[in-house]
């Protein structure tokens, strides 16, 4: 058998030290400061975070107000018919009143006032119409104190009006404001009303709005003159 003679140059490491130093190396290889760990976690968190965002907000659009009564307005001809008739016929004594005033030229403070008292009985409807909506059971409402009590609000505007009989300005301010407190009630604040209601009450407020304003524009446009002297000319 021949016999290797090892080289004088030549060194031996036992195997337990290069497996040692294998492991070592591989270690430093691989390591990473904990922050850039941490570093690279969050930006893949954050850009996972960022495309889902993207995703969703191609897919469902977030619901802000305007977008939501936009939507609402599309969902206005899905109402019942007999809720949309009424509803719509419910503005012509708010229409004629300065539509007559207007073709005649002439302010009548009894027609006027006729126009607030109905604008007046209308706040009322809106108040018990919630009573309504949120007494029943399985409602979207509950009867708390935040729709029970807020529903009172458009009532106590229609009974300040009243008050003011001599003074058509102050009355017609006063179911301006409740209109439109029960309008912001009813869209934003308590729990909603189905979306084609929710359309509904806004064109009739907007229409029922204007109406209390054009009258209030011919009364200081036109001359005054009373229904009973009318009257009396033509007995």
């Amino acid at each position: 058998m021949t016999r290797v003679t090892p080289q004088p140059n030549s060194f031996h490491i036992p195997q337990a030290q290069r497996l040692l130093f294998v492991a070592h190396c591989a270690q430093l290889s691989y390591r990473r400061p904990a922050g850039a760990c941490v570093l690279i976690k969050g930006q893949q968190f954050h850009s996972s975070t960022q495309s889902h965002k993207r995703k969703k907000t191609q897919e469902e659009p977030q619901e802000r107000e305007l977008d939501l009564l936009r939507y609402d307005m599309k969902d206005l001809m899905k109402g019942p018919k007999p809720a949309l008739y009424l509803g719509f016929s419910g503005l012509i004594p708010f229409v004629c009143a300065p539509l007559l005033m207007a073709v005649t030229e002439v302010y009548y403070p009894d027609i006027a006032f006729a126009q607030v008292a109905y604008g007046a009985s209308i706040l009322s409807f809106l108040g018990g119409a919630r009573w309504g909506f949120a007494l029943p059971e399985g409602s979207p409402a509950k009867p708390d104190w935040l729709n029970l009590a807020n529903s009172v609000v458009p009532s106590l505007f229609a009974w300040v009006a009243l008050l003011f009989r001599d003074s058509i300005t102050e009355s017609s301010v006063m179911v301006i404001m409740g209109l439109g407190i029960a309008l912001h009630y009813d869209l934003a604040l308590l729990p909603g009303y189905p979306s084609w209601f929710k359309a509904l009450r806004t064109i009739l407020t907007l229409v029922a709005t204007f109406s209390l304003v054009a009258t209030l524009i011919i009364k200081n446009v036109y001359p005054e003159k009373n229904l009973s002297e009318i009257f009396q000319k033509n007995n």
